[in-house]
């Protein structure tokens, strides 16, 4: 699919959610490779719109704000209809991608094996036979930023998760805690290191828990502080990350930070992080057995995490370290 002609235009269209979005950069990095001269119009959700304006040859970032009765479709389509575009790849099945102009189409559809990992599923639209890996670009503004709040010269940088979008998915944060002291603290893993907490608004009660566990001398408080871009930026100065199962877990494996993820009501096959820096342990019971009880809400359940002990977790680190660290 490489285009000879510097004038191309390529139109993405990805995921609303971090995760996703992250996932999906794998495709797009092999498009952007593959041509490099053409211009890029991505359409995202507003929430993930950061992550991509540090892209090369962005011509345009537009963001897909949500309405009733699947109007923001509509709203794409009126921006984009004056369009001639060469090339489409479409990861959300809209009607868009199908009634705009293009001399080639890429949509994701039932075809699509579902039982693979993302990152496969994502390359399958292209008929890829080996799946690209997912790679974050900054811009200069999200690097300075990123500098900014992680500047600690030769220190050694835990970065730490300890929240998600959803309480069930969520490790108790007293486990985070006893995490942290067992890798920082005296002979640990990453002794003596800076411990960077990371989470998004409205995950702020948990994640302070944690971050208040920290001797204030080692603590960065990355809470609330950024958009997705500028955090990941900034988990790409750590040099070792764990988190919940989340979009900031899926940058730090696409920055190339050896990662570490926490799985349980989720399915660790699709939304493992990707690549030879990472690994991940899940709970002993999978997703549909830790929801199979008679009162199960997914808007009001607990944590349901907690079969997952934190002596589990630490020798599952200590047996996967030497492999994610090896190239960090």
């Amino acid at each position: 699919m490489t285009l000879n002609n510097d004038s191309k235009h390529i139109l993405f269209i990805t995921s609303s959610r971090i995760g996703d979005a992250v996932l999906s950069m794998g495709v797009l990095n092999y498009l952007y490779e593959q041509n490099p001269r053409a211009r890029f119009t991505i359409c995202c959700g507003s929430l993930v719109v950061s992550l991509f304006e540090g892209f090369p040859n962005v011509h345009e970032v537009i963001p897909l704000k949500k309405r009733k009765y699947n109007a923001h479709w509509f709203d794409l389509w009126r921006h984009i209809v004056g369009t001639k575009f060469d090339i489409v790849v479409d990861l959300r099945n809209s009607a868009v991608s199908r009634l705009i102009r293009s001399r080639r189409r890429y949509i994701y559809g039932g075809y699509v094996d579902k039982s693979l990992h993302k990152v496969e599923q994502n390359a399958s639209v292209l008929k890829l036979s080996d799946a690209p890996p997912p790679r974050l670009w900054f811009s200069d503004e999200q690097k300075e930023r990123a500098q900014a709040l992680i500047s600690n010269g030769d220190a050694l940088v835990l970065g730490v998760g300890p929240t998600s979008n959803w309480i069930g998915k969520t490790w108790p944060a007293e486990r985070f805690i006893e995490i942290i002291k067992w890798m920082t603290y005296d002979s640990g893993l990453m002794a003596d290191a800076h411990v960077a907490v990371f989470a998004a608004p409205n995950e702020e009660e948990a994640a302070r828990k944690v971050l208040a566990s920290i001797p204030e001398g080692k603590r960065i408080d990355i809470i609330a502080k950024c958009d997705p871009a500028t955090a990941a930026a900034a988990i790409a100065r750590c040099d070792f990350y764990i988190g919940n199962d989340s979009g900031l877990m899926h940058c730090a494996a696409a920055v190339g930070v050896p990662t570490f993820g926490l799985f349980g009501p989720s399915y660790p096959h699709i939304y493992r992080p990707w690549g030879k820096n990472a690994a991940y342990i899940s709970t002993p019971e999978t997703f549909d057995e830790l929801i199979d009880f008679e009162e199960y809400d997914s808007k009001t359940t607990p944590c349901l995490m907690n079969s997952l002990s934190v002596d589990m977790v630490t020798r599952a680190i200590k047996k996967s370290w030497s492999r994610i660290t090896a190239s960090s």
